[in-house]
């Protein structure tokens, strides 16, 4: 009788690896989201503490692209599968 209530399991095919458009489209979406949290951050430590030259802006941004740079990189060299 449970024979009949319980449908037959069907054969499942291995799961298809992510496709490289939505891989490296993430990758740029993470770029800008470290890229503009880095320029936010710098910007309101500026409001903050403000000097002449806007130094806290200048560095958080710099940090922040050399941050997202090698994220970037690192996924590019040792990509995960």
């Amino acid at each position: 009788m449970l024979k009949t209530l319980i449908p037959p399991v069907k054969n499942q095919s291995p799961q298809k690896p992510p496709n490289n458009f939505l891989k490296y489209s993430n990758l740029g979406i993470q770029m800008g989201v470290i890229i503009g949290v880095g320029c936010w951050g710098g910007y309101k430590l500026d409001q903050i503490y403000p000097n002449k030259y806007h130094v806290y802006s200048i560095i958080f941004s710099l940090v922040s692209i050399f941050a997202a740079l090698y994220f970037a990189l690192k996924d590019f060299i040792n990509p995960k599968e």
